[in-house]
């Protein structure tokens, strides 16, 4: 794919992923590097090089690129996790600020009791030979590396044997790669993976861990609700995703599986309970839409409106008055379409927002053969998009009262419009809109 379109960052970032899960971060750091050259803003290349980052132990960087994405894109759950991860990797790895008390004891000489310890240490460090080091090196405790690696320790073991035999170690693969280069690598791998799991959750902060849930602390509970709404967040990505890719009948499986089990949990575990139910409702609905089922669609829908109303949502009620009126355009029935979409105008945050809304109303206005109300509303949706700055909306405002005007027979101000039209169409550049214009 990027020999057909060289430097596509799209395709840039799934291989990036795909070098990540090989386990090769080089390359997977320099794909999510190449697919924010040209775009710096593009989210999923800011969540890949984090994600590398992370895996790579780097976690004060990732942590910059988990922000810098939360910064562009609020409304994506992974980043918050992304930071949170990052943030506790860290922790994990210097400890925690708070458990640290400073204490005034007589005179503060830090710095002249640093620069003596500095001294010893070098002392120390020139007394000591390179097969000392190489004795300390065997002498690392098995048990926390066995901790560590878990399945992994096994094959550690076995790798560390084969060097024993000599013989075998200066062969040669059929590639003509010596058996003792392989060996090494694998072994340097794991030690990598061992230290990379050591700075992401030590020993200590596991010990103090499993301490914790012995006593039973209520900071338990708390930490159980935060994993429960992690792993919600993850599944209604995931459900997002799927149906993005074109999976409506997986996303709406997932979705309606997803909506059965949280049914059984109590709201002290999922504080916002009803707004979730909302969302999935809303998932649901937008899959069945993609497959057809209309009238299961407005369903759906409909119960997401129930919920946000009930529970006093208006970011919910707005979403599900927006997917609503889509099905009811959908269907033809115009008029419910417009009934809707009026109720959502008031909730409508940003002109951007009021401009596709705007334009969505004059469309059913003008499919209904009532032009001047079709007018009417494009140019509302003209001055919206005006003022958020956006072409792409001013060109559909523009077409739109063009050919209101049309129907209302003010022929010389419709070529008007759509000479402007054609104007932004250039702009764009959109050759397709461009010839629909003319």
């Amino acid at each position: 794919a990027l020999k057909l379109r060289a430097g596509d960052k799209r395709c840039l970032v799934t291989r990036s992923k795909c070098f990540l899960k090989l386990g090769d971060t080089e390359n997977s750091l320099k794909d999510a590097e190449a697919s924010l050259q040209n775009d710096e803003t593009f989210s999923e290349g800011l969540y890949q090089k984090a994600e590398t980052l992370y895996t790579m132990g780097d976690f004060e960087f990732a942590l910059v690129f988990y922000h810098r994405g939360r910064r562009l894109r609020p409304d994506l759950h992974k980043f918050q996790l992304g930071i949170n991860k990052a943030e506790e990797a860290i922790v994990n790895c210097i400890g925690n600020p708070s458990l640290v008390k400073l204490e005034n004891k007589g005179e503060l000489c830090f710095v002249s009791r640093q620069a003596e310890s500095r001294k010893d240490n070098q002392k120390q460090d020139n007394k000591s030979t390179k097969d000392q080091k190489l004795m300390m090196k065997k002498k690392k405790n098995a048990k926390t590396e066995r901790q560590l690696l878990g399945e992994l320790y096994a094959d550690k073991e076995y790798l560390e044997k084969l060097l024993e035999d000599e013989d075998l170690m200066q062969t040669n693969t059929k590639q003509g790669i010596k058996v003792m280069d392989l060996v090494l690598d694998g072994i340097s791998y794991l030690n990598n993976r061992r230290d990379f799991w050591q700075q992401q959750k030590p020993i200590y902060a596991r010990v103090y861990e499993r301490k914790r849930l012995q006593q039973g602390w209520k900071q338990d509970k708390k930490r159980k609700t935060s994993d429960i709404v992690r792993s919600i967040a993850k599944d209604l990505e995931d459900i997002e995703l799927l149906l993005a890719r074109g999976s409506a009948e997986e996303s709406c499986r997932k979705a309606e599986l997803m909506l059965k089990k949280m049914q059984g949990w109590a709201e002290d575990v999922v504080p916002n309970k009803n707004e979730l139910t909302g969302n999935l409702h809303s998932c649901i609905g937008n899959a069945q839409l993609v497959m057809g089922q209309m009238e299961a669609a407005l369903q759906s829908h409909k119960m997401d409106l129930d919920c946000a109303r009930q529970n006093g949502l208006p970011n919910a009620m707005s979403r599900a008055l927006d997917n609503i009126g889509h099905v009811y355009a959908r269907l033809g029935r115009f008029q419910q379409a417009i009934n809707t979409w009026e109720e959502k105008i008031p909730l409508a945050q940003s002109s951007l927002e009021k401009a596709w809304l705007f334009h969505e109303i004059g469309r059913c206005y003008l499919e209904l053969h009532n032009a001047e109300a079709a007018q009417d509303y494009g140019q509302k949706s003209l001055q919206s998009a005006a003022e958020e700055g956006d072409v792409e909306w001013q060109l559909h405002a523009t077409v739109l009262v063009a050919q209101a005007q049309v129907e209302l027979k003010d022929y010389r101000s419709a070529i008007m419009n759509f000479e402007r039209a054609l104007e932004k169409a250039k702009l764009l550049p959109s050759e397709a809109a461009q010839n629909s214009i003319i």
